[in-house]
C-alpha cells in the first residue's frame, strides 16, 4: 500500500489501517488526524509536517521514520518499536503517550514532552537535549546514557529511574524527585540541587562540577570517585557519605555536617572546609625532611640525650631518656580527628591516622612555641599491637633515632572513637 492509496481511503472516511505495510511511504504535510496505524510497519516513513493528532500507533514499527515538525497532540505511541527516529525542535505536543515504547537512541532534541506518558519506555542513549519534559510520567523508564543536557525537567519524578551515565548538565531540575534513582556516572555539571533530598543515592563517579548543593541532604549517599570540583556544599548534610577518592578541589564546605563521613584519598585541595578555613594538607615529605636536616637545633643547652650500656639499647626511634631544663609542655593524647572536619579521618588506615595524629601534635606544639625537636617523652597507645610496625614507620619520619625522645608503647582494649592510635607528648622549652 502506498501513500496515495492510504490518502484516498482516508479521504473516503477510513481510519483503520492496522497492520498496514507502509515502508518508506511519504506522508509529508498531510492530514492524518485520528488515523489508526497500530501494528503497522512504518519503517522509513516520512511524516514530516503531518498532522497526527489523536493518532493511534500502538505497537507500530517506526524505525527510521521522520516525524520532524509533525503535530502529535495526544497521539498514542504505546509499545512502539523504533530507533533513530527524528522528532526535532518542539515537534511533540503535550500529553503524548509513549508508554512502553522502545525509543533507544531516538533524537528528541528540543521536543515538547510536557506531561507526556513515558512510563516503562526505553530511552537509553536518547537525545533529549533542550527538550521539555516538565511533569512527564517516567515510571520505570530507562534513561541510561541519555542526553538531557539543558533540558527542562520541572516536577519530574525520577523515583527508581535508571540514569546511569545520563547527562543532566545545566538541566532545570526544579521540584525533581531523585529518590531511589540510579545516578552512577551521571553528569550533573552546574545544576541547581539546593536543599534537595539526595540521601542514600548512588552517585558513584558522578560529575557534579560546579553544582549547587547548598543545604542538600546527602546523608549516606555514595559519591566515591565523583567530581565535586568547585561544587557549593555550604550547610550540606554529609553525614556518613562516602567520599573516597572524590575530587573536592575548590569545593565550598562551609558549615557542612560531616560526622562519620568517609574521605580516604579524597582531594580537598584549596577547598573551603566546614570551619571556613582553606584546606591545608598534612605535613609533606619535604617539610619532614627539613626537620631531619636541622639536627643542630635538636642538641641544645636545655636538652640532652641519655644512653647507657647498663640498660637495654633502644630498638626504634626513641632514646632511653632525655635530660631537659626549662618550661614543660604536656600535650594531651591526640587521635586522628581532623580539626577542620571535626571528626575522625582514615578510619581503616593506621598509617594515615598516625600522620593526622602527628599533625595535631605539631599544631599544639607550635601554639606553645615548641617543635618536635623539643619533645622529650611520648606515649603511643595502639588498639592492636600488630599495627606497631606501620605506626613506627610514620613516627620515625618525625623523630630521627639519634635525637628521638623517650617513648612508651602499649596496646589498650579500646581508644576514643574507636581510633587505631593515640599519642601524647611532653616537651621542654628553654627557660
Amino acid at each position: 500500500m502506498d501513500a496515495e492509496e492510504v490518502l484516498e481511503k482516508y479521504a473516503a472516511g477510513q481510519r483503520n489501517f492496522q497492520g498496514a505495510k507502509l515502508r518508506n511511504v511519504d506522508f509529508r504535510n498531510t492530514d492524518l488526524i485520528q488515523i489508526d496505524l497500530s501494528n503497522a510497519d512504518l519503517t522509513g516513513a516520512n511524516f514530516k509536517g503531518a498532522d497526527l493528532s489523536k493518532a493511534n500507533l500502538t505497537e507500530a514499527i517506526i524505525n527510521g521514520s521522520d516525524f520532524s515538525k509533525a503535530c502529535l497532540t495526544a497521539a498514542n505511541f504505546s509499545k512502539v518499536n523504533g530507533t533513530e527516529i527524528w522528532w526535532k525542535r518542539e515537534l511533540l505536543q503535550p500529553s503524548a503517550n509513549f508508554s512502553g515504547a522502545n525509543l533507544s537512541s531516538v533524537n528528541l532534541s528540543g521536543a515538547n514532552l510536557s506531561s507526556a506518558n513515558l512510563s516503562h519506555a526505553n530511552l537509553d542513549k536518547a537525545d533529549l537535549s533542550n527538550a521539555n519534559l516538565s511533569s512527564a510520567k517516567l515510571r520505570e523508564v530507562s534513561l541510561a546514557e541519555a542526553d538531557l543536557n539543558n533540558s527542562t525537567l520541572r516536577s519530574v519524578d525520577f523515583n527508581g529511574v535508571s540514569l546511569v551515565g545520563a547527562n543532566l548538565s545545566r538541566a532545570n531540575l526544579e521540584g525533581v524527585n531523585f529518590q531511589k534513582a540510579n545516578l552512577l556516572g551521571a553528569k550533573l555539571q552546574a545544576v541547581n540541587l539546593q536543599s534537595f533530598n539526595l540521601s542514600g543515592l548512588n552517585l558513584t563517579e558522578a560529575d557534579l562540577a560546579g553544582a549547587n548543593l547548598a543545604h542538600a541532604n546527602l546523608k549516606q549517599s555514595c559519591l566515591q570517585r565523583a567530581n565535586l570540583e568547585r561544587a557549593v556544599l555550604q550547610g550540606a548534610d554529609l553525614r556518613k557519605v562516602n567520599l573516597k577518592e572524590t575530587n573536592l578541589t575548590r569545593a565550598d564546605l562551609t558549615d557542612a555536617t560531616t560526622y562519620g563521613w568517609l574521605i580516604e584519598d579524597a582531594d580537598f585541595s584549596r577547598a573551603i572546609m566546614p570551619d571556613g578555613e582553606i584546606y591545608k594538607p598534612i605535613a609533606s615529605e619535604a617539610e619532614i625532611g627539613k626537620q631531619e636536616t636541622s639536627l643542630e637545633k635538636v642538641i641544645s643547652m636545655t636538652r640532652k640525650v641519655i644512653n647507657t650500656d647498663n640498660a637495654p639499647a633502644p630498638v626504634g626511634p626513641y632514646n632511653q631518656a632525655i635530660a631537659a631544663s626549662g618550661q614543660f609542655v604536656f600535650v594531651a593524647g591526640q587521635i586522628a580527628i581532623d580539626p577542620r572536619l571535626g571528626d575522625v579521618v582514615y578510619t581503616d588506615d593506621v598509617k594515615k591516622q598516625t600522620e593526622q595524629v602527628l599533625a595535631n601534635l605539631e599544631a599544639i606544639l607550635t601554639a606553645a612555641g615548641a617543635t618536635f625537636q623539643d619533645v622529650v617523652k611520648t606515649t603511643v597507645f595502639l588498639a592492636d599491637m600488630n599495627d606497631f610496625a606501620a605506626v613506627n614507620a610514620v613516627y620515625a619520619k618525625y623523630f630521627p633515632e639519634d635525637t628521638a625522645p623517650a617513648r612508651a608503647c602499649v596496646q589498650v582494649s579500646r581508644l576514643p572513637k574507636d581510633v587505631l592510635v593515640e599519642i601524647d607528648a611532653i616537651a621542654v622549652i628553654s627557660g
